[in-house]
This record gives C-alpha cells, sequence and structure tokens, in this order.
C-alpha cells in the first residue's frame, strides 16, 4: 500500500483534523484517509437533483411567506 507524506499542514487544520478523529473514535490517519476517501468521491449533482431539492424545500417554507416590507424591516434590526 502507498505512503503519502503531508508537509506544511498549518497548525489550525493539524488540531480540527485532531479533534475530529477524537470524535469519530478514530486514528489520526485513518481520519485524514476518510477525508481523503470523501472529496475525492463527492461528484456534482446534475441540476434535475438540485432542482429537485430546491423545489422540496420551497414547498416547505411555503407557508412561513413574508413580504418584502416585512423582510427589510427583519434586515434592518440591529443596523446602526
Amino acid at each position: 500500500m502507498p505512503t503519502l507524506t503531508v508537509k506544511n499542514i498549518p497548525d489550525e487544520l493539524y488540531a480540527r483534523l485532531k479533534r475530529r478523529a477524537e470524535m469519530n473514535r478514530r486514528s489520526l490517519n485513518s481520519e485524514i484517509i476518510m477525508c481523503i476517501e470523501k472529496a475525492v468521491r463527492s461528484q456534482r449533482l446534475p441540476p434535475e437533483t438540485v432542482l429537485a431539492r430546491a423545489r422540496k424545500l420551497r414547498a416547505k417554507t411555503a407557508p412561513y411567506a413574508i413580504s418584502d416590507h416585512e423582510f427589510n424591516q427583519a434586515k434592518r434590526v440591529g443596523r446602526p
């Protein structure tokens, strides 16, 4: 099995990987392999799938419609 050496890993990234490995009860090496597998396996979704998900989400939120005035008023909350 090949070996890969990764150099100059930023401290913050290393710490996050280490925490993630602990949370998943894996070694740091196993966690990194899982991250690489996930990244390499990920594929672009077809536009039809993205649109179907968007329509499903829109249907779920339809009962909560607000007017432009209410939306703009909500945006201004907390602004000076």
